[in-house]
């Protein structure tokens, strides 16, 4: 008698901290496929989305570099569970992976972008390949409302500023790079309202978005603590007659 092939042993469940709550623990699980933003950072992300909400602070949400909409999937959960859909979500990405990188542009132990990049297969996680139709396709299983959900194709050079919302609430930034990281923060920090969340993904894994951040802070002379989310960063911006740059 032939014995039945042995059932597959189950996917080890993803382990989180114990301080997580288990709402957030469901999302991170839930999007995960689609994010390469780690547990530490996805929590950040709730529970800034839940803090914009329960203050009644203003303004859509903005995630630049989206690679296949796990971050942003998480969001528009944690407005739903809320019951909080009439803010607008902005999607800004290539959709074609990464772009150049310059001399700026190294690992935090030095090794440069261009180097990893031309070393690496294009399917591979550095260059954060995802087409449109998949992140717009992640976007609809969140039961998001889809007209306000809005994909934004191209270098943020090229797509920021002609295309941005009034106000911001959230502002999530993951282009890794120099250039880009400096363009993003010069047309939408002042976008982002009195209370509103900054988040910086690359800060402390890119040298290149940590110079772009520390130039900017530096000129503007503003009164930020970068709290530490793994190597990102967060921030809420304060008031108005805190900004010494006015």
């Amino acid at each position: 008698m032939v014995k039945p092939a042995p059932k597959p042993a189950p996917k080890p469940q993803l382990e989180l901290p114990h301080d997580f709550d288990e709402a957030t623990k469901d999302t991170i699980r839930a999007v995960k496929p689609r994010t390469m933003t780690s547990p530490e950072k996805l929590n950040a992300l709730v529970n800034s989305v839940r803090y914009v909400v329960r203050h009644q602070i203003p303004g859509d949400i903005v995630e630049c570099g989206v690679w296949r909409g796990g971050s942003m999937m998480a969001i528009a959960k944690t407005l739903i569970e809320a019951g909080d859909t009439d803010r607008h979500l902005h999607l800004y990405d290539t959709f074609e992976g990464m772009s150049e990188p310059t001399e700026h542009d190294r690992r935090f132990d030095g090794r440069p972008a261009a180097e990893m990049l031309s070393a690496a297969d294009r399917s591979a996680g550095i260059w954060a390949y995802a087409s449109l139709e998949d992140v717009q396709e992640g976007m609809r299983e969140s039961a998001y409302p889809a007209d306000r959900v809005h994909f934004y194709k191209g270098k943020v050079e090229d797509t920021i500023p002609a295309h941005i919302p009034d106000r911001i609430s959230i502002l999530r930034l993951d282009t890794d790079w120099y250039e880009s990281t400096r363009h993003e923060l010069k047309h939408l920090w002042p976008r982002l309202v009195p209370g509103g969340v900054l988040l910086l993904d690359d800060y402390g894994w890119w040298d290149g978005a940590r110079q772009a951040v520390d130039e900017w802070l530096e000129e503007t002379r503003l009164p930020l603590l970068l709290m530490r989310m793994d190597e990102g960063r967060l921030a809420v911006k304060p008031p108005a007659s805190w900004d010494h740059s006015l």
